[in-house]
């Protein structure tokens, strides 16, 4: 793909430099990777990331961190998302650069990130803005955050992928174990063991965190208020739907909504 190569040649042309890009160049592009480690920060909406192994759910004031030569995809479908995209040229470093993870965007980094919010283009060593943008990599890996643990495994079995996208869009239903193992033509011993052996994960946990990023797209999507969202996505209980939102997000799904 012409875009594809483009990107990649705009990205490593300069091996040494640190390019920063604000236009949403990544969106909707197949797996791809880079010479170059990616900050790659939202703003706005939801965007997902995926991997081979994986779905990522990049929420709006949070990063994620892509290690250099990392295969990934960015896709998102909400309207008023924002990005950056900061690439940096492999520098050895601590064990934080070498794994992919999700971060909050901390009052220290969104301050430095509207110091330099009107940069764009390559910057080079010897450079003051070079050297700023270093500085702010390096804070990444200070401030010792909790990851965001949002991310659902991927796979390439068929059947289980026919399952799941048969509840995806009816999570307001009753979606026991039992009742889907029922509706699948499987017993509930079956639906247990390919769950754990080809997703690595519980129904239970896989399901928990599918309605939880339903609910994470009405609140930034939808006018619904919060009973409304806990019943669209199948929780009875509003409470329950609050917690299980904090455990997965660190935050409440008020917290959320004004991010």
């Amino acid at each position: 793909m012409e875009i594809l190569s483009q990107l990649i040649q705009i990205v490593d042309q300069n091996f040494d430099s640190i390019l920063v890009m604000r236009q949403q160049t990544e969106q909707r592009l197949p797996a791809h990777q880079h010479d170059k480690a990616q900050l790659l920060l939202v703003y706005g909406g939801i965007a997902y990331l995926q991997t081979d192994e994986k779905d990522l759910y990049i929420p709006a004031n949070h990063y994620i961190w892509i290690p250099k030569n990392y295969p990934h995809n960015l896709m998102f479908n909400t309207q008023d998302l924002y990005i950056i995209n900061i690439y940096f040229p492999d520098e050895k470093a601590d064990s934080f650069y070498g794994e992919l993870g999700i971060y909050p965007v901390s009052k220290l980094l969104a301050e430095m990130l509207s110091f330099s919010d009107k940069w764009q283009g390559d910057y080079f060593k010897g450079s003051w803005e070079f050297e700023f943008l270093t500085t702010l990599k390096g804070v990444l890996s200070k401030e010792n955050l909790k990851k965001f643990s949002i991310q659902l495994p991927t796979t390439d079995d068929q059947r289980l992928n026919a399952i799941i996208d048969s509840f995806r869009n009816r999570l307001n239903e009753d979606l026991s174990l039992d009742t889907v193992a029922l509706q699948s033509g499987m017993s509930v011993r079956s639906l247990t063991r390919l769950f754990q052996t080809k997703l690595r994960i519980t129904f239970v946990q896989y399901l928990k965190m599918l309605r939880i990023i339903r609910a994470m797209e009405l609140i930034k999507d939808t006018d619904l208020n919060m009973t409304e969202i806990a019943y669209e996505i199948g929780y009875s209980n509003v409470s329950a739907f609050s917690n299980n939102f904090h455990q997965l997000t660190n935050m409440r799904p008020t917290e959320f909504k004004i991010k």
